[in-house]
């Protein structure tokens, strides 16, 4: 275990927002409101408040309205014209906006799981040791979010990232090296997806 503090420079928060809430009457899910303030604002505080110095949010679907409604201001936005055809596009978008930042690993989350707080996203980021890392939480053995990738294998993930798949292709064929780390005890992994999932929001 490595203490979340020495490394808060090495690992950079990157956070999906882009989606374009298709099941959800094409509402951008970034702009979801949770606890009174948009959802992704939600979700950069949880990546703070877990130990990442440095956020990159991709921003998509409704981007322009994301920037004038959401208090991002200490945050690198990027911005994925391509949102459109899947979070594969979004991963390599916020991938390329961490290369030459010094960033040694990037902790992915989504903006659409408000139930995966602090506790789950730290556990994640303290099982970090360098650039070759590659950690996935897990829910009852099952991988999940958030992940880390050192940034080894960015240019890998990033050449198989493709669609709404990410980089399942890249973490599958990659499975001995992942180290999973469980938090179903703490973290309730459920995504933002339709009309019926809004009663998660508070």
């Amino acid at each position: 275990m490595t203490d979340n503090q020495d490394h808060r420079g090495d690992v950079a928060g990157l956070l999906l927002a882009a989606g374009g809430g298709r099941r959800l009457g094409g509402r951008p899910k970034a702009l979801l409101e949770h606890r009174g303030r948009p959802l992704v604002e939600h979700a950069v505080g949880v990546l703070r408040a877990a130990g990442c110095g440095r956020v990159h949010v991709v921003l998509g679907a409704g981007a322009d309205d994301v920037r004038k409604c959401a208090e991002l201001d200490d945050c690198v936005l990027v911005e994925n014209p391509d949102w459109a055809e899947g979070m594969g596009t979004s991963l390599r978008a916020g991938l390329e906006s961490l290369a030459g930042t010094g960033v040694r690993a990037a902790l992915v989350s989504l903006v659409d799981q408000p139930g995966i707080g602090p506790a789950a996203v730290a556990r994640v980021l303290s099982a970090y040791e360098d650039e070759n890392s590659l950690v996935s939480a897990a829910y009852d053995g099952q991988r999940g979010h958030p992940v880390l990738f050192g940034a080894a294998h960015w240019a890998g993930i990033a050449a198989t990232a493709t669609g709404d798949r990410g980089a399942r292709a890249y973490l599958k064929e990659h499975a001995a090296s992942v180290r999973l780390v469980e938090c179903a005890d703490v973290a309730e992994p459920y995504d933002i997806d339709t009309a019926a999932d809004l009663r998660h929001l508070e």
